[in-house]
Formats: C-alpha cells, sequence, structure tokens
C-alpha cells in the first residue's frame, strides 16, 4: 500500500519504476485514495473476477476524489457495467457473432504463427512486446488478456518476432505494441530497436504507448537519448480528455520532440469522457499546445466489457463536423472505425451534388459551391 501522496519523496514519485511498483491493484489501496461509492466497490469485487485492475499513483491523483462520473475515473475504475452485454450477442446473426461484441474481435485477421507479430496489412506488422500495462484502461479492446500473462514476449518470442519480420521484405513499418511497450526497461527497448534497425527492409519504428498519459515519469532523458539512435522512430500516445494534459505529460512530451521523436495523439470516442464537441476541441488544443498531433479519432471497439463506451457513430460525425472549419485544420483527427478487416475512415460529405461537368461541394458553415468538373480540361 502506498502512502498518502503528499507524504511521498519526490525522488520516489518521479521514478517510473517506484510508480510502477506501487501501482494500486487492491481495493483497500484505492479507497485510501479516493471516496468509493457503493456501486464502485461491488464493481471492484465483481468485475474483478474477470478483468484486471491497474493504476499508477501518478494517474490515481489526477482523479477527482469524490466524483464517480470523473472522466479519469470512467477510464479507470470497474463499473458494472462491464459485465452487460449492451448487444445481445447470442441474438445476432451467426456470421456476426466470431466477431462483434467479442473478447478482442480484431485480432482474427493477422494473426500469424508467430502468437507476438499481427499482420494484416501487407507492407507492416504489430509487434507485441510486453504484456503489461501501466494502467489498465477499462475501454481496452484486449482486456481479457492484460496482465495475464497471454501476450508475454520473452526473448525466444522477441526473437522468433524479428526473424518473421526479417524473412518479409514486404515489411517497412513496424509497431511496438503490447501491453505498454515503455512498461519494460531501456535494455530490452533498446535490443528490440538495434536489431530492427539491421533489417534493410524496415524503414520506420512506431511506438504505441499510454505512458506519456498514465505514467510519464517513463520518459526519462536516458530513454530519450538511447531511442534518438535509432530514428526515424515515431510514437503515437493516448490521451482521451483535457484533464490528463498536465505540466508533466507536457514534459514527457516535450523531452521526446527533443530527441527527434515526433508524437501523435490517438484518442478513443469514449461515452461519458469525451463524447461532445466541447470537450473534444479543448482536448485537441490543448495537444496542439504541447505540440502533439491528434492523429486518430477511433470510434470505441465493440468489445465485451467495454460496450457501455461505445457512442453512436452520429454522435462521432457530429464532433467531427464542429471541428472541420470551427478550428485548426491539423487540429481535427482522422475519425476511423476498426472492424476485422482494418481501419475505415468515416467522414462527413462535402461533396452534396454533381452534374454534367460540375459538382456541388459545401463548406463547414453549410454554404454551397458549384464547381467545373471536366475529366479532360481540352
Amino acid at each position: 500500500m502506498i502512502a498518502t501522496i503528499s507524504d511521498i519523496r519526490n525522488s520516489d514519485w518521479e521514478d517510473w519504476r517506484w510508480q510502477l511498483a506501487n501501482s494500486v491493484t487492491t481495493f483497500e489501496a484505492l479507497k485510501d485514495h479516493i471516496n468509493i461509492t457503493p456501486e464502485e466497490e461491488e464493481a471492484f469485487h465483481k468485475v474483478g473476477e474477470r478483468y484486471v485492475f491497474r493504476v499508477t499513483p501518478y494517474y490515481l491523483s489526477l482523479m477527482a476524489k469524490n466524483d464517480p462520473n470523473d472522466p479519469l475515473r470512467l477510464q479507470a475504475i470497474p463499473n458494472m457495467k462491464e459485465l452487460d452485454d449492451v448487444f445481445h450477442i447470442d441474438q445476432l446473426p451467426s456470421f456476426h457473432q466470431s466477431d462483434v461484441g467479442s473478447e478482442n474481435p480484431l485480432w482474427k485477421e493477422g494473426q500469424t504463427d508467430v502468437s507476438c507479430i499481427i499482420h494484416r496489412y501487407p507492407d507492416r506488422v504489430l509487434f507485441y512486446i510486453a504484456s503489461l500495462c501501466a494502467t489498465y484502461c477499462r475501454h481496452c479492446s484486449r482486456k481479457i488478456h492484460a496482465g495475464r500473462g497471454s501476450m508475454v514476449a520473452d526473448q525466444n518470442l522477441i526473437d522468433k518476432g524479428i526473424a518473421y519480420i526479417a524473412g518479409r521484405p514486404e515489411i517497412r513499418d513496424v509497431l511496438l505494441s503490447g501491453g505498454d511497450p515503455l512498461t519494460t526497461g531501456d535494455n530490452k527497448i533498446e535490443y528490440v530497436l538495434s536489431r530492427l534497425r539491421q533489417l534493410p527492409n524496415v524503414q520506420i519504428i512506431r511506438i504505441g504507448t499510454r505512458t506519456p498519459v498514465t505514467m510519464p515519469q517513463r520518459i526519462t532523458s536516458e530513454f530519450c537519448q538511447m531511442i534518438r539512435k535509432y530514428h526515424p522512430i515515431w510514437l503515437n500516445t493516448h490521451f482521451n480528455h483535457p484533464n490528463e494534459v498536465t505540466p508533466e505529460a507536457k514534459l514527457a512530451v516535450e523531452r521526446l520532440l527533443d530527441a527527434g521523436v515526433p508524437v501523435g495523439n490517438q484518442s478513443v470516442l469514449l461515452k461519458g469522457v469525451n463524447d461532445t464537441v466541447e470537450v473534444m476541441k479543448e482536448l485537441v488544443h490543448k495537444l496542439l499546445m504541447a505540440r502533439v498531433r491528434p492523429y486518430y479519432l477511433y470510434h470505441a471497439d465493440l468489445v465485451r466489457g467495454a460496450e457501455h463506451f461505445r457512442t453512436s457513430i452520429a454522435t462521432g460525425m457530429h464532433i467531427i463536423e464542429n471541428l472541420r472549419g470551427h478550428t485548426t485544420g491539423f487540429a481535427v483527427p482522422q475519425y476511423v472505425i476498426c472492424t476485422p478487416l482494418g481501419k475505415t475512415p468515416l467522414n462527413p460529405d462535402y461533396l452534396v451534388g454533381s452534374g454534367p461537368g460540375y459538382i456541388v461541394l459545401r463548406n463547414y458553415e453549410w454554404r454551397t459551391w458549384k464547381d467545373p468538373d471536366r475529366l479532360d480540361p481540352t
């Protein structure tokens, strides 16, 4: 059990290993730091029989102590809705049952004989190098596997993953994932990076991590000095709410940028967390101020235990509609939905009509314009 946050030595608080080692995993520890409602207590015990719980002291310190609807609490504290079958999976047509609302609906396409490699797209792969996360998100599409060892990549498996990539010259882009790859030490990460950089087919390496959000202490000067040796490296993180863009998070981002690592953000559209224009606009503005590029806005996956976070497509389209033209162009993330076949972009339609030799376009204010449209201007 960790001490009261105010009593923790600063040197401990700033040490990512301390944050990881002292992560809250029990109800007794959790209730010492936030006021738990009876509903949350029931959920902690019942949901905990199926899905693991873990939150860093840092991320816990950002939560409102007395508000069960705090957007950060909703992302991290168990909820009885995780046990609901919102979409009545057993009543769906059989061709949907294997994918919709399943425990891990997006893993089937792209699975390989090497368990740490997902090869869904021709020129890029997901490479799982860790099973642990600093904080387990309640909306995670892989939550049934989180913390249970089913995604552990030991040295032997990592070497098999590298051999898989080496044997397929079409693979030019490798995304390191997990779990969270940055819950492992610098030595293991450098081993993977150095081996990948020896492969002539690998052009870019990406890292997917939420540590800048949930454990920004992980982005140390030593880590950044190491990683800059293996460029080009890109990093995408996962801010979902403006309250997560803290001074500590911005410092982590600054260190990455100073090391030459571009930082993008992939949010998930979550009911009750960020499903309004106002919240999403504040988030993307704060990200730009931190020099983080909003990259994707994911529609929440249809996965057991996270169905209650899913909004309508119309909600997401409404948000994008009210960002485009109303704020900086590169502040607007690409709205996408993931299916077992891959990502599909979801965009408002700005082409509203056509005729012989012309098209009709609209702008963000719904003003229309008829523009010439000829295939051959001669």
